[in-house]
C-alpha cells in the first residue's frame, strides 16, 4: 500500500475554495514527508452518500474513497460553512463511519467561508466532532474565507503561513522526510 495523505472536500460545488484550499493542504504535507497527496470531493460521493443510512449503502466508487480515507497515513478534513456550521452531507458522512475507525490519525481541520465570523467552526464544532472519533486533530486549523482567494486559488500569505505551521505539526506522526533524508545522507546511509 502507497502511504498516502488524503484530503476530503466538504463542498458539493464546482469550483469550490474549499478544493482549492484541500489541495494545498495535502500538497504541502505531502511533500514535506514524502507520501503521496489525494484529493477527493464529496461531491464525487453525493448521490451515492445522500441516499446511505449504512457505510455498506455506498456505491463502490464512494466506499473506494471512504476506504482510502480510512487508510491513508494523515487526513485533511475541510467543509465549506453554511449557516454557522460545517456541511450536512459532510457530517452525513462522518455519521457513517465506524467510531473507531478513525481513532489515533492525525488530521488537519479546515474550513471556508464568505468572511471572518465563522472562523471559530473549527474550534466550536469540527474539533469536538473529529475528537468523538479520538483523532489526533493538528493544534491548529485552518480558515480561509473570500479575502483569502484571488483567482480561484489562495492568495493570503498569512494563511500559507498558519498552514506551514499546521504542516510541521504532522512531524511526530509522519516524520520528518526532508530533514531525515538529509541527516542520512550527511552520515552516508542509505534508505529504501
Amino acid at each position: 500500500m502507497v502511504a498516502e495523505i488524503v484530503g476530503l472536500s466538504g463542498s458539493i460545488s464546482r469550483p469550490s475554495r474549499t478544493r482549492a484550499l484541500v489541495e494545498i493542504a495535502v500538497g504541502r504535507p505531502a511533500e514535506r514527508y514524502g507520501r503521496r497527496p489525494v484529493v477527493l470531493e464529496l461531491g464525487d460521493m453525493a448521490s451515492s452518500l445522500g441516499a446511505a443510512a449504512r457505510l455498506r449503502d455506498l456505491d463502490a466508487p464512494a466506499l473506494a474513497a471512504v476506504e482510502r480515507m480510512l487508510g491513508a497515513d494523515a487526513l485533511v478534513l475541510a467543509s465549506p460553512v453554511y449557516k454557522g456550521g460545517y456541511a450536512g452531507l459532510f457530517k452525513h458522512l462522518l455519521d457513517l463511519l465506524d467510531p473507531l475507525a478513525l481513532v489515533g490519525k492525525p488530521v488537519l481541520l479546515a474550513a471556508t467561508g464568505g468572511g471572518a465570523r465563522h472562523a471559530l467552526v473549527i474550534e466550536h464544532q469540527l474539533r469536538p466532532l473529529l475528537g468523538f472519533f479520538e483523532a489526533q486533530t493538528l493544534a491548529t486549523g485552518i480558515y480561509a474565507c473570500d479575502a483569502d482567494f484571488r483567482d480561484g486559488g489562495i492568495a493570503s500569505e498569512r494563511l500559507l503561513d498558519r498552514l506551514d505551521r499546521a504542516v510541521g505539526q504532522f512531524a511526530p506522526f509522519l516524520g520528518d522526510a526532508l530533514v531525515r533524508s538529509r541527516d542520512e545522507a550527511e552520515i552516508g546511509v542509505w534508505s529504501a
